[in-house]
This record gives C-alpha cells, sequence and structure tokens, in this order.
C-alpha cells in the first residue's frame, strides 16, 4: 500500500433492510417497517457530510476523490427511488465521483421496482450484484429467498436494458437440499445467463445465522438435516472452479470470479489495502494517518499507522444519532500481517519483494518461515518472490490466514485493539 495522498477513496454503504431474512444470513441486516429507511437514510447523509470533520479529528489524509461506490446490505434496491436519489446526491456534494468510477448496488431478485431502476440510471449505476444464491426454486426457498429462478432472469435482462451489464450473481455450494446434480443445474443456468462476474461461497456455519445455531444444536425448522457434509461442500466448490474456468470466468479471489476487465474494483480495495469509508450499520473504514504522507514517512514506510474502524451494528442505536465507532489503529507489524491474510485471498498472491520494501527485510524473513513450512505442508506455493495459496490451501484458508497472525507478538497496536475485518461481497 503506497503512502500517496493522492489516491482516490472508495465508499462503501450498508443498507440493511430485507424484505424476509435468509436463514443462513449472519450480517447486521433484518425486517424493518419501511418507515425506517427515510429515517435511516437521513442518518447517512448526516455521517457523509460529518466525514471531513470527522478525517480531520482523526488526524486522517481523507482523499475527495471517489473510484468505486458500493451499497451492500441487506438489500440496498428496496429503497425508495427519492431516497436513493437523496443519497447519491449526498455523495456528490461530499465527494468528487471519478467520472469513471465503479457504483455497484447489492440487489435481490424480484425486488427491483422500474422507478427503482430509473433512480438507479440517474445515480449513474453500472454494476449491479444480485443475490441469487441457487437456481433451483426449492432450495432458494428453503434460505427464505423469495424469488424463483424466472425471476433472476427477468431481472438480470431488465437490468442489461437499463444499460447496467457489469453483472455479479452469488451461488452458495451447502444450501440445505443441494445436491450434486442441482448444483450441476443451478452452475448451467449462470453459465448460460451470460453474467461475466460470479461470486461463489461456501456455506458458512456459525451461531450468528438461523440455520447455523441449528446446525450446532440440533433442529428441524430450517431444514438443518438437509444440509450436505463438508466434504460433499468441498467437492462442490472444486467443481465449481472448474466449470467457471472453461467458461472463461477466472478465478481472482478465492470466491470471486470474472471474465477480463470485469473484477470488482471495489472489493480488490479490501484486499490491496486500499482507503475506503463505511457508512451506515456495521460498515468498516479503513483510512491513512495524515503524517505518513509527510517526508520522513516517504523515506521510511515503515513507520506508517492505519486507522480501522467499524459503526455500531445496533439500528436503533445507529438511529438515534451519531455514535463513536470503535477503531484501532494498526501498527507496521499488524499491517504486515493483514498484508499476508488479505494478499493470499486473491490469485495473484503476494509480492515479496514488494512486501520488504514496505515493511523491511527483516520483518518478512520472518513471514517467509512461515511460508516455509506451510509450503512443506501443501497449503502455499512460493518460488520466493510470489506467495500464493494451493487449491488445498483455498479449501482451508481461514486455517492459513491463522499462521500469519502474531509474527511479532510483542509489538502491540497503539490502542491494543483487533483488527476490524471488512465484510465483502460480490
Amino acid at each position: 500500500m503506497p503512502a500517496n495522498h493522492h489516491q482516490a477513496l472508495g465508499l462503501y454503504i450498508s443498507i440493511p433492510f430485507c424484505r424476509s431474512k435468509c436463514t443462513y444470513c449472519n450480517f447486521a441486516s433484518g425486517v424493518y417497517p419501511a418507515s425506517e429507511h427515510a429515517r435511516y437514510v437521513n442518518r447517512l447523509i448526516e455521517d457523509l457530510q460529518a466525514a471531513p470533520a470527522w478525517s480531520a479529528q482523526m488526524h486522517l489524509d481523507l482523499p475527495r476523490t471517489v473510484d468505486t461506490v458500493y451499497l451492500g446490505g441487506g438489500t440496498p434496491s428496496l429503497l425508495a427511488p427519492e431516497l436513493f436519489q437523496r443519497l447519491f446526491a449526498a455523495i456528490r456534494a461530499q465527494f468528487q465521483l471519478d467520472p469513471d468510477a465503479e457504483i455497484t448496488v447489492e440487489c435481490a431478485p424480484g425486488q427491483i421496482a422500474d422507478a427503482t431502476l430509473d433512480a438507479f440510471q440517474s445515480a449513474g449505476v453500472n454494476r449491479a450484484s444480485l443475490g441469487v444464491q441457487s437456481f433451483i426454486d426449492r432450495e432458494a426457498q428453503v434460505s427464505g429467498r423469495l424469488h424463483n429462478r424466472q425471476t433472476v432472469l427477468n431481472d438480470l435482462r431488465r437490468l442489461r436494458d437499463a444499460g447496467i451489464a457489469n453483472l455479479n450473481v452469488d451461488l452458495i455450494a451447502g444450501l440445505a437440499g443441494q445436491t450434486h446434480a442441482s448444483w450441476e443445474e443451478s452452475f448451467t443456468v449462470l453459465l448460460d445467463s451470460g453474467v461475466p462476474h460470479a461470486s461463489v461461497y461456501m456455506l458458512e456455519v456459525d451461531e450468528d445465522s438461523r440455520l447455523g445455531r441449528e446446525m450446532l444444536s440440533g433442529g428441524a425448522r430450517y431444514h438443518a438435516e438437509l444440509v450436505p457434509n463438508d466434504d460433499a461442500i468441498a467437492q462442490m466448490y472444486t467443481r465449481a472452479l472448474e466449470r467457471l474456468a472453461q467458461a472463461g470466468l477466472l478465478q481472482y479471489e478465492i470466491s470471486n470470479f470474472s471474465r477480463p476487465g470485469f473484477e470488482s474494483r471495489h472489493n480488490l480495495r479490501y484486499w490491496q489495502r486500499r482507503p475506503y469509508l463505511g457508512f451506515g450499520l456495521d460498515a468498516s473504514s479503513m483510512t491513512i494517518h495524515a503524517a505518513d504522507f509527510s517526508s520522513s514517512a516517504a523515506a521510511d514506510p515503515a513507520s506508517r499507522f492505519v486507522l480501522r474502524s467499524t459503526t455500531t451494528s445496533d439500528l436503533k442505536e445507529f438511529l438515534a444519532g451519531p455514535t463513536p465507532a470503535e477503531t484501532a489503529w494498526l501498527s507496521p507489524a499488524r499491517q504486515h500481517e493483514e498484508a499476508w491474510f488479505l494478499g493470499l485471498r486473491l490469485n495473484r498472491g503476494v509480492d515479496v519483494e514488494a512486501l520488504a520494501c514496505e515493511f523491511g527485510h527483516e520483518r518478512v524473513a520472518r513471514a517467509m518461515q512461515v511460508v516455509e513450512r506451510l509450503t512443506a505442508d501443501g497449503l502455499l506455493k512460493s518460488n520466493g518472490k510470489t506467495v500464493r495459496l494451493t487449491p488445498r490451501g483455498q479449501m482451508i484458508s481461514n486455517d492459513v490466514f491463522q499462521e500469519f497472525l502474531g509474527l511479532e507478538a510483542g509489538e502491540a497496536d497503539l490502542s491494543g485493539l483487533q483488527l476490524a475485518e471488512s465484510r465483502t461481497s460480490g
């Protein structure tokens, strides 16, 4: 991450409203009255307007130019067109949107009104991500999705007709009732649709989702007994890699695949550790201390400090007014750890010499001892210049990343707080 104050900023806007809560979802989203939408957008606009003062107070160098905007959720397409227009007017009033900015909105199939499409066009939206998860109607229904296959295909056509051809579809391996045959069928429909980007996730089991809690504790309300086992899910993911590659959608990150030139520019900035601001519920930011752009810091990038912050995940608290974000200053030691576990998510891997230039050869040499061990275990591959996950390493990537934490346990962050990891989607 070069210390360059001229680099542009990304904006992440969290819209937590859903028409129904999916059984597998562990995000800070839910079904709330539509009356809350306007209050929520008003609060977003307040925070957008307060961003310069906050950055000055925190001594941050905040680029004014924005080259990616991502509205995630939740279901941002549920916002009324006038609220959508107000939000983008506020973004443009506070920041300089690059003429070539990538502007993405997450959408739920069957929940994109014609007037909303018009609002997308007026706002300059040029990318849409559809949370499909399965093209098999029964699997979608059991998971709490409200669409069927034909609804998805109709919405893809409508988005293209509105001039939005940069389209992503999310699929999940491991949904209740899913089989190898149904997974193949979902992929046939996905590839036939011609979308240039796909995100494929393996089902996460944790107590933050209803399905996850049921799988951990037992029960049948959310069909936990129909969830494929870990081996079957791994086989589905591996098969997805094969089919997408054959169709020309190349893997560039563990869960993301695209035709050349259609990679998600916004999500890439997370993995490349480039600055972004998050607004709304449970939104994360990554910004750089302004002092890092002094001549001395430029000569010694290893002295740079980065601020990670995360907003509240409580809607009532958020609507009540500005609340302090949870913040953590990351020392160079912690940034170095991040550089490994974020960089390894990308298929192009980690550039060892670039890290040595940024953090020093001695620090990187200690990490390379971990690399050698994990390479011997078949989880990483290294030619001394670039380090990448192997296919097996991708399957248990969280275990691999854990090995790069605490490389320098004796060097604490300024605040002692842990990292705030940004959630990403397609």
